[in-house]
C-alpha cells in the first residue's frame, strides 16, 4: 500500500468507528509499528490531524479541531475499487437515460464530475482519458421499451409485452407484474411475475419487441421469494429445481479460478496436483454451460451426470464442425 493510500486509510478508519487499537491500525496497513507511528505523526505535523490516543479505550481517534489549518488530505483519493465503482455509476447512470430518469441523470453526471473538479487535483476529463474500463455492451434495448419497462416498474402497473424468445425462436405475448431491473454482464434484464405462466421469470429487456402500460395494478412478490427464485443458482436464469454441479479445473485453470466468485454459496477444494474443484448451486444450466465452455480442455464436469453429458455432446458437435 502507498504511503497516501495508508493516509486515507487511516483517515477511513479512524472517522468511521469507535478508537481503534495501535495493533489493529498495524494489521490492516500491513506495515510495521514503526512505518505506523511516521505516518500518524506526519498527518499531525503536515495536515494538522486532530489524532489523539483515548487511553480509556486503548485506541487512536480524530478528537477536536487542532488550531492553525483546517485538517484535509492532499486532493481526491480513489482507491481502485472506488475508482471502478465510480465510474461504473456514471456509466451506468449514462445508459438509464433512455428511461423515465434521463432529465436528471445529466444534471447528475454533472454535479459529480464537478465535485471530482473542485476537490481533486486533476480534472474530470484528465480521469476520463487515462482510467478507462473496458466492457464492451453486446446488445443494446429499444429506448422506447425501456422507457415503458421502466414506467411500470416505478409506478407499479403491470404490462403486456411481446417477447421474443431466442433459445426456442418464437414471440409471445403476455402480461407481466414488473418487480426490478437487473443490469447484469452489460445486459438489462426485468424480473417479473408472468401471469401466462403464472410465475416468476426474468426476461431480457433487449428482446422485448413492444411493452405497453396497463391501468391494472402490479401483483408484488417479496424480495424474499425474488432472491429465492432468481438468485438460488448460478447466472441470471431462476428456478425452483436447485441442483449442484461440480467442476474440477485444471491446476493451470485454478490460478485464475480459484480467487474467483462463481456464487456466494459455492465450495471448493484443491486436490494434491493441484487441481481444483468447484462446486456451485444453478437451477437451470445455460448460462453455467457457456461458462465452462469457455476454459475449454482446463475444466471437466463431474456431477451430476445430465450436465456432463450436455457439456461433452456439446464439444463433440463442435469437433466435427471442424473435420
Amino acid at each position: 500500500m502507498e504511503r497516501l493510500e495508508r493516509f486515507y486509510k487511516i483517515d477511513q478508519l479512524l472517522k468511521a468507528s469507535k478508537p481503534v487499537s495501535f495493533h489493529r491500525l498495524e494489521d490492516i496497513l500491513g506495515v510495521s509499528r514503526a512505518t505506523l507511528k511516521r505516518d500518524m505523526d506526519y498527518m499531525r505535523d503536515r495536515f494538522n490531524a486532530p489524532i489523539e490516543y483515548d487511553r480509556a479505550a486503548n485506541g487512536y481517534k480524530f478528537g477536536a479541531p487542532r488550531n492553525g489549518p483546517k485538517y484535509e488530505l492532499p486532493g481526491l483519493w480513489f482507491s481502485a475499487s472506488e475508482v471502478f465503482a465510480l465510474l461504473t455509476t456514471l456509466r451506468l447512470l449514462g445508459e438509464l437515460q433512455p428511461g423515465l430518469l434521463a432529465n436528471h441523470v445529466a444534471t447528475l453526471i454533472t454535479r459529480l464530475k464537478k465535485i471530482g473538479e473542485e476537490e481533486g487535483d486533476h480534472s474530470w476529463k484528465e480521469i476520463e482519458d487515462r482510467i478507462r474500463i473496458f466492457q464492451p455492451q453486446r446488445r443494446t434495448a429499444d429506448p422506447a421499451q425501456f422507457s415503458v419497462v421502466a414506467a411500470g416498474l416505478l409506478k407499479r402497473r403491470r404490462l403486456a409485452i411481446r417477447h421474443y424468445n431466442r433459445a426456442e425462436d418464437r414471440v409471445t405475448e403476455r402480461e407481466v407484474s414488473p418487480q426490478r431491473l437487473v443490469h447484469y454482464r452489460d445486459n438489462w434484464y426485468l424480473d417479473a411475475y408472468c401471469h401466462l405462466r403464472e410465475g416468476l421469470r426474468s426476461f431480457a429487456v433487449d428482446a422485448i419487441q413492444q411493452a405497453e402500460l396497463k391501468d391494472t395494478r402490479a401483483k408484488e412478490v417479496s424480495a424474499k421469494e425474488l432472491d429465492a427464485y432468481l438468485a438460488a443458482g448460478f447466472g441470471i436464469f431462476g428456478g425452483s429445481d436447485l441442483k449442484w454441479a461440480a467442476l474440477r479445473f485444471s491446476a493451470a485453470a485454478a490460478r485464475w479460478v480459484a480467487s474467483q466468485i462463481w456464487h456466494p454459496e459455492q465450495r471448493h477444494r484443491i486436490e494434491s496436483d493441484g487441481r481444483f474443484v468447484l462446486e456451485v448451486p444453478y437451477t437451470d444450466d445455460r448460462e453455467l454451460v457457456m461458462e465452462i465452455l469457455r476454459f475449454g480442455a482446463d475444466v471437466e464436469v463431474l456431477a451430476p451426470l445430465a450436465l456432463r453429458t450436455r457439456v461433452v455432446g456439446i464439444l463433440r458437435n463442435a469437433a466435427e464442425a471442424y473435420k
